[in-house]
């Protein structure tokens, strides 16, 4: 997975840089016991996560509260940020990587499906014109596909195709690691990209039945399904609870992401 002149393979360690919905907690003017809670648990950011293999650093996602998540985790540069999808709460940061950019003198790039690439396009056209104006983002986008394993600096990741209600995103394996938010349903040849993953972080919103996204009974089934040895929730909606009371209602290998919350795998 990891090309290097070396017999040893660096640990890939994770960051979950964030672990809320698109609204983050706590939500503008709730005044709900999440909301309120005093628990730095009850607190998150818009969901994303940086994978470090070596020296490599990839973020996936990168919402509006990027830049609050680099200077959090004082990460000095990113090697490449892979999207999931182009909704907002996934995508909006990227003017932020500005500063990387001036720092290394070189372009961002940006792992997408061309129907993200075209978002992040119109969203961010001032980057993608002919001549931008001086300071703007450098961005280079690359195309990837769910059918198409492919490698940023000699690290190998596969995408996985999940349905965020009916529109196809994606997830992402990376050795015994898999990320998989914004999750309703998979299909099954996508499914067997999973097997004998280790450590899975996935979409869990609420209690109550959603749409777009699984509940807490629906990703424990899933979790159940992957066998993993340890299941990380993520994307959590103000309404699903406290941490700390929902953490309860949990089997033992399965845990409450938080923001800031690291593992390595």
């Amino acid at each position: 997975m990891y090309s290097q002149n070396t017999n040893v393979t660096p640990t890939t360690s994770i960051t979950i840089l964030g672990t809320g919905t698109s609204q983050g907690i706590p939500v503008i003017g709730c005044d709900c016991k999440v909301c309120q809670s005093d628990n730095p648990k009850d607190k998150r950011l818009r969901v994303s996560a940086l994978v470090q293999v070596g020296d490599v650093n990839i973020v996936i996602d990168c919402g509006p509260d990027f830049r609050q998540q680099m200077l959090r985790e004082k990460v000095v540069n990113v090697d490449a940020i892979i999207f999931t999808h182009e909704h907002t709460d996934h995508v909006i940061g990227v003017d932020d990587v500005r500063p990387m950019n001036f720092r290394t003198r070189q372009n961002m790039p940006l792992y997408a499906v061309e129907r993200v690439q075209r978002d992040l396009r119109s969203r961010f056209g001032y980057a993608f014109v002919e001549n931008p104006y001086p300071g703007a983002p450098l961005l280079e986008l690359k195309t990837i596909d769910k059918n198409t394993p492919f490698e940023i600096k000699g690290i190998e990741i596969i995408p996985i195709e999940i349905m965020h209600g009916r529109l196809p995103i994606l997830g992402f394996r990376i050795g015994d690691f898999a990320y998989l938010t914004d999750m309703k349903t998979i299909a099954d040849e996508e499914f067997k990209k999973l097997k004998g993953v280790k450590t899975i972080v996935i979409d869990s919103l609420q209690q109550r039945e959603h749409f777009s996204h699984m509940t807490l009974e629906e990703s424990l089934a899933f979790a159940k399904k992957v066998g993993a040895k340890q299941t990380y929730l993520t994307h959590l909606s103000h309404v699903m609870g406290l941490h700390e009371e929902v953490s309860k209602l949990l089997p033992e290998n399965v845990e409450i992401a938080f923001d800031g919350l690291k593992f390595q795998v």
